[in-house]
């Protein structure tokens, strides 16, 4: 988390220099400090009066206060910092930071920085991929520092777009991720996760099937927490339109419940927990016709059987060092029925949410649960299901810090 870290953010002269106060939006609302540190050309590109209206700080620019003469401690900055951020970054400032030519009060931040430093280089695709530009960013790398990638593909001819700085809140979920794992406030680094979201679609014909509201929003949301806490995850997706972006996230898409049965049993011996989020049918069509069903008589039947328990399934294969979650969606009798599928199904806890909660579940973006197991029942309030999502992880890192301590 970056709450509470300190964080110098340094601003060039770049065409992109105006994404800093989205940057700086996002890390105060994550809950960090910030303090920029611009230079004289990034001057030219966005006020500091700007920069400090966000920050509630002065921003640094010069050696000394044009005010009263104050010196401005690189040293001190260097020290205070739990990480320098410099974005956008442009290919003067890599040639500086690469070559130690400490003409700014950037610079100097930089060469006395104790903390972790990111860099989030912007210019055009040419002097993105000049010969200079590399050496210097794969030199500021052997020092140490870490270069986040300029964004691509914005274009369909792939290439074109390369050398733009990365979008800000990608930034920050990047700062995030690299901060937590270096401090080691999760026991999911390297860990595998197992993770089900969406609905699941079983065939009636070519055109029908039986299917259900879900989104998957609550198990995308699970897959990029765990994800951002340093676990690889296995995400097995139902049939939805939504995007995952993170690198440790690997998507296996699938349509039916025995699709999502075969994916999940495979791959779940060689995880250490599993989140069953997926919103999975319980019932299938007997028989799956080959054309389309056309409407001749008016009391069509149609014989349905039972699909695979998945999570069933998956409490029966659990190993005493593996986690299982399961997700229980109630419209009466929430808590007994939640408590016996915990049992029935060998969950390690559940979690329950009720339709009878408005505005929650299919197709919202809040929710509101209960976790429950052997230990007892934790009730949450209704927030967005990216904080939910943080709930139940937290839940779980807590019972694998737990069992590694054991």
């Amino acid at each position: 988390m970056l709450k509470g870290k300190k964080i110098v953010l340094g601003i060039t002269g770049s065409i992109a220099a105006y994404k800093a106060c989205l940057i700086i939006r996002e890390l105060i609302k994550a809950g960090a400090e910030v303090q920029v540190v611009i230079t004289p050309a990034g001057k030219e590109f966005i006020t500091p009066i700007t920069l400090s209206a966000l920050t509630h700080k002065p921003v640094i620019s010069d050696f000394f206060s044009q005010r009263d003469g104050t010196w401005h401690s690189h040293v001190d900055l260097g020290l205070w910092a739990d990480a320098m951020l410099i974005a956008p970054c442009t290919a003067s400032t890599l040639g500086k930071m690469a070559n130690g030519i400490a003409d700014n009060m950037l610079i100097t931040t930089y060469l006395s920085m104790k903390a972790p430093v990111f860099i989030a280089p912007a210019m055009d695709l040419d002097m993105y991929q000049h010969p200079t530009t590399q050496q210097n960013m794969e030199r500021l790398k052997s020092f140490g520092n870490t270069i986040i990638e300029p964004a691509s593909g914005f274009l369909a001819s792939g290439l074109e777009g390369k050398g733009r700085m990365e979008e800000p809140e990608k930034i920050v979920d990047f700062l995030n991720e690299k901060l937590r794992n270096e401090d080691n406030e999760t026991p999911l680094t390297s860990k595998k996760i197992l993770i089900t979201a969406g609905p699941t679609y079983e065939k009636i014909d070519p055109v029908r099937f039986i299917g259900n509201y879900s989104s998957g929003k609550m198990g995308f949301a699970l897959a990029e927490e765990c994800a951002r806490r340093g676990a690889a995850v296995t995400l097995i997706a139902g049939p939805v339109s939504l995007r995952c972006d993170e690198t440790r996230i690997r998507r296996i898409n699938v349509e039916s419940c025995e699709q999502m049965y075969q994916a999940a049993t495979q791959a779940f011996s060689s995880c250490d927990a599993a989140i069953l989020c997926a919103a999975v049918a319980d019932f299938r069509p007997e028989h799956v016709a080959d054309q389309k069903i056309k409407r001749e008589k008016d009391d069509l039947v149609i014989r349905l059987q039972p699909t695979h328990d998945i999570a069933a399934a998956l409490g029966q294969m659990k190993r005493p060092d593996q986690l299982l979650v399961g997700f229980a969606l109630e419209t009466n009798d929430e808590e007994a029925n939640a408590q016996k599928k915990l049992q029935k199904k060998n969950l390690d806890f559940i979690v329950l949410n009720s339709l009878r909660n408005e505005g929650t579940c299919f197709q919202s973006d809040d929710n509101q649960i209960s976790i429950i197991s052997a230990d007892g029942q934790k009730d949450f309030e209704r927030k967005p299901k990216s904080e939910v999502a943080s709930d139940i992880v937290s839940e779980l890192a807590r019972r694998m810090s737990a069992e590694a301590k054991d």
